[in-house]
C-alpha cells in the first residue's frame, strides 16, 4: 500500500495536477458546488444556517479547487491538503498570485498530508472536497472512512470518483502502455512518450484513436493531463453498485448526485408509459443502475455525502413559503438580464414577472454580502411582501427555487 502511495506521490510530483495556469486575477466564473451557499441549497432546499465555517480541500493538487472554494466563501477558514509536495508549492503560488484572499478574509493553509493521515488536523468541517482521490488509493474505503471521521455534524461531502463504463478505452489504453513499458512502469515521462506514440501510430478508424478524439484530445495535448489519464500507477473505476458499496461503507447519508438532470430516467425511456410503469418499481439505486447501462456515456460520479442532523425544506406549505426571506442565488451569469446562465451554466429565460421578482430579491441579498449584516437591524423582505410588489404566484416563486435562481431561508419569526 506505501509503494502505492509513493508511486502516486512521484506521478504528480513529475506532473503537477491540475496544469491550470497560474493567473495574476481571481479565477473566472465558478462551480456552485464548491460553494456552500449553492451546495447547501441544492442538498437541503433552504440556505446553511452559518457561514463562518471549515473547509477541507483533501486532495488539492495544484490549488484550482481550493482557489474557487476561498473565492466563493470568503467567510470560510480554507485547508488545502494534497500528497505531492510539488503541487502543494503550485497551490500556495497560485492563491498568492491571483490575490484571492482579502483582507479581513481568513488565510488559507496548505498542508502535505496523506488522505489517511487527515487525522492529523485539528478539529471538524462542515464541507469537504475530495475530487478525483478516492479512486487513485490502494484502498479507498478506508481512506472515505477517515474523512467521514473529520465532517462536522450538518457538514456536507462533496465526492467525484471514476466510473468504469465511460472509461472503458482509457482503461485498455493504460493496459497497454503499461504492457509496452515493461519494468520500466515507473518512469512517467517514458510512458506519457510511449502512449502518443502508440495513438500516432494507430489507424484513424481505431476506436480507441475515435474516442480519445471524440472525448479528451484537447486537454491531452499537456502532458500533465496525458499522464493523469493514461500512465497513473493507481486507479479504480465504479459502477452504481460497487459506488453504493463505498459509500455505505463511509456511515454517512447519500444526499444526492450534483448532476441531477442526467439521473432522470424520463430522458430515456420518458416516451414509452408501459416502460416507465415498470421503472416506478425499482428501487432509486436499481433506477440509476439502469440509466447507465441504457446510457453508458458516464465517465465519473459526483455526488453529496451528509452528516446528520441535515435539515430538509420542501416549501410545500403557503403559509411557510410566504414567511421565507427570498435572496439571488450567488451563482449566476449575467445578472442583471433576463436571459442569463444559471448555477449549472445553462442557459435560462426569464419572464417578466420572475425578472421583477429577483430585482426585488436584491434588497435580501445586498444585506446578506453586507459587512453590517450580522448586526444590522434593517429588516428583510419576505416572499408575500415581495409579490405584494410584483405579478408573480406561489407557483412562479416555486419555480425559481427549483431551479436554485432564488434561494429562500426560513423566517424564524
Amino acid at each position: 500500500m506505501e509503494e502505492i502511495s509513493t508511486a502516486v506521490q512521484r506521478l504528480y510530483d513529475t506532473y503537477p495536477f491540475p496544469p491550470d495556469p497560474l493567473l495574476d486575477e481571481p479565477p473566472p466564473g465558478y462551480n456552485w458546488r464548491w460553494c456552500w451557499r449553492a451546495a447547501y441549497n441544492f442538498c437541503t432546499g433552504r440556505t446553511p444556517p452559518k457561514e463562518k465555517i471549515r473547509i477541507l480541500d483533501a486532495g488539492c493538487g495544484t490549488g484550482s479547487s481550493t482557489e474557487y472554494l476561498i473565492g466563493l466563501n470568503p467567510q470560510a477558514a480554507v485547508i488545502g491538503m494534497d500528497l505531492s509536495e510539488g503541487a502543494i508549492r503550485v497551490a500556495k503560488e497560485r492563491t498568492q498570485r491571483s490575490g484571492i484572499s482579502t483582507p479581513g478574509t481568513p488565510t488559507p493553509e496548505f498542508r502535505c498530508l496523506s488522505l489517511y493521515d487527515v487525522a492529523q488536523l485539528p478539529g471538524q468541517f462542515d464541507l469537504i472536497n475530495c475530487v478525483g482521490v478516492l479512486h487513485h488509493l490502494p484502498d479507498p474505503v478506508r481512506g472515505l472512512q477517515t474523512l467521514a471521521l473529520k465532517l462536522a455534524p450538518g457538514g456536507l461531502m462533496h465526492i467525484f470518483v471514476y466510473a468504469e463504463l465511460g472509461r472503458w478505452e482509457i482503461r485498455l489504453m493504460q493496459r497497454a502502455i503499461a504492457l509496452m513499458q515493461g519494468k520500466s512502469r515507473n518512469n512517467y515521462q517514458e510512458g506519457v512518450k510511449i502512449g502518443r506514440e502508440i495513438f500516432e501510430a494507430l489507424p484513424p478508424d481505431n476506436r480507441l484513436v475515435q474516442y480519445e478524439a471524440q472525448r479528451w484530445a484537447l486537454e491531452n495535448q499537456r502532458d500533465e493531463c496525458f499522464a493523469d489519464m493514461y500512465v497513473h500507477p493507481q486507479e479504480i473505476d465504479y459502477n452504481v453498485e460497487t459506488l453504493f458499496e463505498l459509500i455505505d461503507a463511509s456511515g454517512l447519508e447519500f444526499v444526492g448526485f450534483s448532476n441531477r438532470s442526467y439521473w432522470q430516467i424520463e430522458r430515456l425511456l420518458g416516451k414509452s408509459p408501459e416502460l416507465m410503469e415498470r421503472v416506478e418499481k425499482l428501487s432509486d439505486r436499481e433506477r440509476y443502475r439502469l440509466i447507465e447501462l441504457l446510457d453508458p456515456q458516464i465517465t465519473h460520479y459526483e455526488f453529496f455525502l451528509g452528516r446528520s442532523p441535515l435539515p430538509r425544506s420542501n416549501w410545500s406549505k403557503d403559509e411557510t413559503l410566504l414567511a421565507a426571506i427570498p435572496e439571488l442565488s450567488p451563482c449566476l451569469n449575467g445578472w442583471p438580464n433576463q436571459t442569463l446562465f444559471d448555477y449549472d451554466y445553462q442557459l435560462v429565460q426569464l419572464s417578466s414577472e420572475e425578472f421583477e421578482f429577483m430585482r426585488a430579491c436584491e434588497v435580501n441579498t445586498d444585506f446578506i454580502e453586507s459587512e453590517q449584516s450580522q448586526t444590522s437591524e434593517r429588516p428583510q423582505k419576505t416572499v408575500q411582501e415581495i409579490l405584494s410588489e410584483v405579478q408573480l404566484d406561489l407557483e412562479g416563486v416555486r419555480s425559481l427555487r427549483s431551479r436554485q435562481l432564488i434561494l429562500l431561508t426560513p423566517n424564524p419569526s
